[in-house]
């Protein structure tokens, strides 16, 4: 159980440990915010998957990042045994005070115990009830309220140990001047000036997405001379389509596409530079939110409870509240099926107008 006396302590070296998607990534944010806050001069580092670094590399208040890349098995087991000894051995020569695993890999907890942290703590996870779990761990905080919690706010709860409150948790995006610079070239290249939104209308997952012939009558219900719209997706071949068929269907000349040109702390720096953004649930929809931009989420059967734009000007609009939808838990992700299909376009034009004022 959490130890409050561990709130005393003044770590030199903190290892913060998540292994998951983009999204999951920024929403460690508050986490690493927070810990910057209580300990201003502590070295803060975090350990994830490869493709997940555009998420934190340009946080200012990141020391380093240990990478694991999950491309390592596909160069042999002797190969992918060195690279895990070579990650192994970095960790232990930080000499972290603090290890805090929010991941729930059998991986994760391993590492957090050869790290040889004085403190690590770890989530007291149902499916992680053995002997083994409670070995890395010095410290587990109860997960029992989890299901109540937005991940932002499960995040936190690590931090309890430490005597830092989930209150005022807020997550951020960060960029680097070099990518703002190339996105405000990419704006002045095609005539879009300070007035514009961003719609973001593509997911990996199929599921999550709008209809193409929606999304294009929505942006050409709110494009407009003074105020063009930028579309973005990820260098993805669906996404990519998906935009061309958006393209294909709009009407407006007020619009640009950057899909699959910027990285993703460029798209950090686009969205923090719009008037709204609008899109699925997705990582640059936390991103919107991160940064403050307002933002129209649109989702389907996805639990809103975690997953949720966490920021101050963001609404939600969920396919829930015009038809049933099924169990987020038991959706095959590989389904064509768009259950965001009963969102009517005149709700989303509401509340993208509510937000721009119009």
């Amino acid at each position: 159980m959490a130890n409050p006396t561990h709130a005393d302590v003044t770590p030199h070296n903190i290892l913060l440990i998540k292994l998951r998607h983009h999204g999951d990534m920024l929403l460690t944010t508050p986490v690493i915010n927070a810990l910057r806050q209580r300990y201003p001069q502590a070295n803060i580092d975090v350990l994830l998957y490869k493709e997940t670094r555009p998420m934190l590399e340009a946080h200012p208040a990141i020391r380093q990042l240990h990478i694991i890349d999950r491309k390592w098995k596909q160069e042999g087991s002797w190969r992918k045994f060195l690279h895990e000894r070579d990650l192994i051995a970095a960790v232990r020569a930080s000499r972290y005070d603090i290890v805090i695993n929010l991941a729930d890999q059998w991986r994760s907890a391993l590492i957090t115990l050869l790290s040889g942290a004085p403190l690590r703590i770890g989530f007291a996870f149902n499916k992680r009830d053995n002997f083994f779990w409670r070995l890395c761990h010095t410290s587990l905080v109860p997960t029992t309220n989890h299901q109540q919690l937005h991940t932002v706010e499960q995040n936190m709860t690590a931090l309890t140990p430490l005597g830092i409150p989930a209150q005022g948790a807020r997550a951020s995006m960060h960029f680097s001047a070099s990518d703002a610079q190339k996105v405000d070239a990419l704006l002045a290249e095609r005539g879009v000036d300070a007035d514009f939104i961003v719609v973001q209308p593509t997911s990996r997952w199929n599921f999550k997405c709008w209809e193409e012939e929606k999304v294009a009558a929505t942006i050409d219900r709110l494009a407009q001379a003074g105020r063009k719209v930028v579309l973005t997706a990820a260098p993805d071949k669906h996404e990519m389509e998906m935009i061309a068929r958006i393209e294909a269907l709009c009407t407006t000349p007020h619009r640009v596409s950057l899909a699959g040109q910027l990285t993703l702390p460029q798209l950090a720096a686009l969205i923090a530079r719009a008037r709204l953004f609008i899109g699925v649930d997705s990582a640059p929809m936390h991103m919107a939110a991160a940064l403050d931009t307002p933002c129209v989420a649109l989702f389907g059967p996805t639990k809103l409870q975690f997953w949720r734009p966490w920021g101050d000007h963001n609404q939600v609009i969920w396919a829930g509240d015009y038809g049933p939808l099924p169990d987020p838990d038991a959706i095959d992700t590989n389904t064509r099926q768009r259950y965001l299909s009963a969102i009517p376009i005149d709700d989303v034009v509401k509340a993208a107008r509510n937000f721009l004022h119009d």
